[in-house]
């Protein structure tokens, strides 16, 4: 039962220490962590459901509406009913929202440097963490 011995803690302090790496370099652009996240999913994907943005975030619907609301009112996208189906709310991007990833496309390469792994090392990282993400749990017997 030692701390030092548990996943649970090691992927939480090491996901806490890299976010910790983004934090200055968000902070100038007037994000935080998740919502440069969601920025990510719109960058690459352009209008998005919702849902979308959830199922790339692993994050439900009750989590991102306020954080959607927030970035809506700080002018960063945009939120409107799907004319298709008005129950699905599409996430776009404003002006300011696309302008700021200019002003973010140096972070990722900031934050590799600081994190002492070979390249083959990162890749095998990424890969078990894919591994353990979007791998079913077993199931207890």
């Amino acid at each position: 039962m030692l701390l030092s011995n548990h996943l649970c803690f090691k992927t939480y302090a090491v996901s806490r220490f890299i976010t910790g790496l983004y934090k200055p370099h968000l902070e100038k652009l007037s994000l935080t962590y998740p919502q440069y996240l969601v920025m990510l999913v719109l960058w690459e994907n352009g209008k998005v459901s919702i849902g979308k943005i959830g199922d790339c975030l692993h994050l439900d619907n009750g989590t991102l509406t306020p954080l959607l609301k927030r970035m809506e009112k700080n002018g960063l996208l945009n939120r409107t009913r799907s004319t298709d189906d008005e129950r699905v709310v599409l996430i776009s991007l404003t002006e300011k929202g696309l302008a700021l990833r200019n002003e973010a496309k140096h972070i990722p390469e900031i934050v590799q440097n600081c994190i002492s792994l070979e390249e083959e090392q990162k890749a095998q990282l990424v890969s078990a963490l894919d591994k353990i993400l979007f791998t079913k749990p077993v199931s207890e017997v």
